[in-house]
């Protein structure tokens, strides 16, 4: 059974989370506060987190960079009454996974849960599956039903880390500093253009993708299965 820690100082939307995610089976663990939510989630080790980002004592974005900072890798999925690009864009790069602006369906909250802790049971594998698509990251190598498809090392990298991070939100710079690592010289675009021979590759129709999917004005999220989409 798996346990979820929610961080919320809203009276009202704790008590709701906290009981549909319980109906739901989960093990739950809740603070009205930042302070008590970091000290909860280094105590307890949650396996995904419901982190607000507008908290007392300590804010959300402040225990999202303390957790990835003390190596904590479990999914963070942030609440959010802004919805401005840059509030979630911060999450994004200090670590968080997914976020949801409020108000939300409860149902779709779930569904992203329920996701993200079905892929953290899955055992690393080097081999990875989408579609008719097969990436084998020890050989190096994606092929479309046995037959082999060109990549260059930069497609590649980023194929690679959409697949070993799916689901979970993007931001530009997250995907610039992993894939391409610092260079003056590398910009956003960079990622961009990336994306669009990438898209060109593996999607059928890459005006309307099915794996990789923009999500405005923040980056890229690559799905393989029918999660709730942003």
């Amino acid at each position: 059974m798996e346990t979820i820690l929610i961080i919320e100082d809203d009276p009202a939307m704790l008590r709701g989370l906290k009981d549909n995610f319980a109906y739901a089976g989960y093990t739950v663990l809740t603070a009205d506060d930042g302070e008590k939510g970091l000290d909860t989630a280094l105590d307890s080790t949650p396996d995904l987190i419901i982190l607000d980002i507008m908290l007392p004592k300590i804010n959300g974005y402040e225990i999202c960079r303390l957790l990835r900072k003390e190596k904590l890798q479990m999914p963070i999925i942030m609440l959010t009454a802004k919805g401005e690009e840059s509030d979630i864009i911060l999450g994004l790069n200090l670590g968080a996974d997914d976020y949801v602006t409020k108000p939300f369906s409860i149902k779709e909250l779930l569904a992203r849960a329920n996701a993200f802790l079905r892929r953290t049971k899955q055992p690393q594998t080097q081999t990875h599956t989408f579609g008719d698509f097969t990436l084998d990251i020890s050989a190096r190598e994606l092929t479309q039903n046995g037959q082999p498809v060109k990549l260059s090392p930069k497609e590649f990298r980023l194929l690679e880390y959409f697949l070993t991070h799916p689901g979970r939100a993007l931001t530009r710079d997250t995907l610039l500093n992993t894939v391409w690592g610092y260079n003056n010289f590398v910009t956003s675009r960079s990622v961009d253009r990336c994306v669009t021979t990438l898209r060109n590759k593996i999607e059928t129709n890459p005006q309307h993708p099915v794996f990789i999917h923009t999500i405005r004005e923040v980056g890229y999220k690559f799905s393989v299965e029918n999660d709730c989409s942003l």
